[in-house]
């Protein structure tokens, strides 16, 4: 299998979590997991950023298919294949543009980003 062939894998199958955290067929731990899949695919910072060669990528290669590995598992499997289809349907006409799952992250970020310069000046 390639790169190319696992990359096409791994936006499938985060689409397929996508579907399973609308579902109300998936348990609540595995929603959870979702949300943090989720959270961590459109989050614009990285654990560690893409601009470093290599190490940027890999993270992002090791960490987002862990945290889909651990989705999987958690829901039951029969309920996991029944969101294939519907998870195909969401990259049939291109990219998804639904930028409103990203609005959380980015205020999530900002407060963060908040709370530490308001700490820095304080101090």
């Amino acid at each position: 299998m390639t790169v190319k062939d696992r990359i096409s894998q791994i936006k499938i199958k985060t689409a397929q979590v996508y579907v399973a955290l609308k579902s109300k067929d998936t348990p609540l731990l595995a929603k959870i997991v979702a949300v943090l899949i989720i959270g961590y695919a459109l989050s614009p910072i990285d654990l560690i950023p893409d601009f470093i060669p290599v190490l940027g990528y890999l993270d992002d290669l090791i960490i987002l298919p862990a945290l889909i590995w651990l989705c999987i598992k958690i829901i039951p499997k029969p309920i996991w294949d029944s969101y294939e289809e519907e998870a195909n349907l969401i990259w049939e006409n291109g990219k998804p543009t639904k930028w409103v799952f990203a609005i959380p992250i980015i205020l999530i970020w900002l407060l963060v980003i908040y709370l530490i310069i308001f700490e820095w000046i304080l101090k």
